[in-house]
């Protein structure tokens, strides 16, 4: 198997190939292999929209091999809050650098003008993206597959107005269903004057042993498919959580003023199935179909003439832009997820940041003439549509601050005690108990999926576990994912690929690992993220905690600062640190 990674310089215009197996055989590939590109190429205390800091993409040894190794990772200097910035998006992409023959994919420096990337196997080009600077991330897909080639073995990925304006929490979409979402890699593309990247391949993967491999696919492909390890997330999908976490009183309402919301049953993914749901498609390779799509059919003429737009929904999209800003219908929360999708912003981000500047209007904070006369009112799809569009053009000073993220704006402005941030970065969907805050604090993105910590919670208040067993489930999810993270799989998968299987897959395409030395690798990507994040200025001592935690019931009833701080507390000496 290839070990090779694409060098492209967008300031030099030029490209090159480096066969790195020395790096792929330490670090396996996907996160493990990222990680370490960003420390080699992102200089220390660089600016993140600065030509210095490099965007990586890595892929890992399973991917367009296996069921569910979907995903593709992405390594950037974060803008929203200036150390790691961590991605990952499932698609065609994983798929596409697979049969392109190029395992990760470096881009350094910046454009002098607006340009995208073709790369169909060793042919790199750089090409002219000004006719298309500007255009939404929902058409540029449309344009540029009719110009570039690959039909079936391609992916487009671009960033739409908020990337280009460099919003702090801008994403870049893939595939027209799937993003990089979180913490920023939509900016870090507009400062670059990179609106997409088109990749495509021809090439074939040798496999040192076909029966092997033959063997240990059919036993995960049927895992898959004949049993029920990944049922829920073709049927309902991730949005059934809505009723579930609501009726646990775990589901953040009106910026985590309350965690149960009284019309959470009119958004859940129930009500989408059965009024709303159009199709599920899947990403390349998974055979589940979890991405779910809505039909939103609107009118615009008397003669009954209709829009129909097809909107892509999960979870954490519903409680942003639903139970987070008190909005109540399903046509409502769709358009919000539409404006985000249509400008390329990160959905989780803008609802929060949306909530905290409702509750700042609310409170006195900020006023009329700071939002432009929009009155900010919890469940007024209008306002928010109108605050969305202000958020990407920053007519004032306020909407530039919320540009910025939730952390900045409220710094600015006030409020901090309800500003929903962890690690600077905005929180998803879970108001569970104490082993969501500390697993959000703790873990290398500040992101749900680092660690599950809600899950820890939920098992929690089931059977009753100590500070000091939340802290070991956290870090042991912490470590195991650095592994499955740098194969690269969709994490809905997890039950599928156990220890033993992950080592069976490995050895048919000629990697040998034990249990233990996946063990070890685990405990090493996460320290050399943590080398990053630290060496970028992060502080674990210094991680603000909102209040708002601890004044708002959760699953597992009023949290308690002082048991934050004494898991805070057990962690560091279980790091070591």
């Amino acid at each position: 198997m290839l070990r090779r990674v694409l060098y492209i310089d967008l300031g030099k215009n030029e490209s090159f190939v480096e066969e790195r197996h020395d790096l792929f055989e330490e670090w396996l590939g996907g996160t493990g292999v990222a990680t370490q590109l960003l420390l080699e190429e992102c200089p220390k205390g660089a600016d993140p929209l600065s030509p210095e800091a490099p965007i990586i993409f890595s892929i890992g040894p399973l991917n367009a091999l296996f069921p569910a190794m979907t995903k593709t990772v992405a390594t950037f200097k974060s803008p929203l809050n200036d150390e790691l910035g961590e991605s990952y998006a499932g698609g065609r992409l994983a798929m596409a650098m697979r049969f392109a023959g190029h395992e990760s994919i470096v881009i350094r420096g910046a454009a002098e003008s607006p340009c995208y990337i073709s790369i169909r196997n060793d042919d790199v080009k750089i090409k002219d993206a000004t006719s298309i600077w500007g255009i939404p991330a929902t058409v540029v897909g449309y344009i540029l597959r009719d110009v570039e080639t690959g039909v079936g073995r391609r992916s487009i990925i671009r960033i739409g107005p908020a990337g280009e304006r460099r919003v702090k929490y801008a994403g870049v979409v893939a595939d027209t269903y799937r993003h990089f979402g979180r913490l920023g890699l939509g900016a870090a593309f507009g400062s670059k004057n990179l609106k997409a990247i088109v990749i495509s391949g021809t090439e074939d993967v040798e496999l040192p042993d076909p029966k092997r491999y033959r063997k240990i696919y059919n036993k995960l492909y049927r895992t898959v498919v004949q049993t029920d390890a990944m049922e829920k997330y073709h049927d309902i999908g991730t949005p059934i959580n809505i009723n579930v976490l609501n009726q646990l009183k775990g589901l953040p309402t009106r910026n985590f003023q309350e965690s149960s919301f009284e019309d959470a049953e009119k958004i859940s993914g129930e009500v989408l199935a059965d009024n709303y749901l159009f199709r599920r498609v899947s990403c390349a390779h998974c055979p589940i179909g979890c991405i779910h799509i809505g039909m939103l059919k609107t009118s615009f003429s008397r003669q009954h003439e209709f829009e129909i737009r097809k909107i892509s929904y999960d979870f954490e999209l519903i409680y942003a832009l639903g139970s987070n800003l008190g909005v109540s219908s399903p046509e409502g929360m769709l358009e919000l997820i539409e404006a985000c999708e249509r400008q390329g912003l990160d959905a989780i981000s803008t609802g929060v940041v949306l909530a905290w500047a409702t509750e700042a209007l609310d409170r006195g904070l900020i006023n009329l003439e700071d939002t432009s006369g929009i009155p900010l009112q919890w469940n007024d799809v209008d306002g928010y549509l109108k605050a969305i569009d202000n958020i990407v053009k920053m007519p004032n000073e306020f909407y530039s601050a919320l540009a910025e993220g939730v952390e900045q704006a409220s710094e600015k402005y006030g409020g901090q005690e309800f500003a929903m941030a962890l690690g600077k970065n905005e929180v998803p969907g879970y108001h569970t108990g104490p082993a969501s805050i500390v697993g959000l604090t703790v873990g290398v993105r500040h992101s749900h999926l680092d660690n599950a910590g809600y899950s820890i919670d939920q098992k929690a208040a089931k059977k009753n576990l100590s500070p000091e067993e939340m802290v070991d489930a956290i870090i042991k999810e912490d470590d195991s994912r650095g592994v499955y993270n740098s194969l690269v799989g969709c994490l809905f998968a997890r039950g599928v690929y156990s220890t033993e299987n992950i080592i069976e897959a490995l050895g048919s395409v000629g990697i040998e690992k034990t249990e233990e030395e996946l063990e070890i690798l685990g405990r090493k990507i996460f320290d050399e993220k943590y080398r990053f994040k630290r060496r970028e200025g992060f502080d674990l001592e210094k991680s603000r905690i909102p209040h708002r935690f601890y004044e708002t019931v959760s699953t597992m009833g009023m949290v308690d600062p002082e048991t934050i701080e004494t898991m805070m507390e057990i962690y560091r000496k279980r790091r070591g640190w």
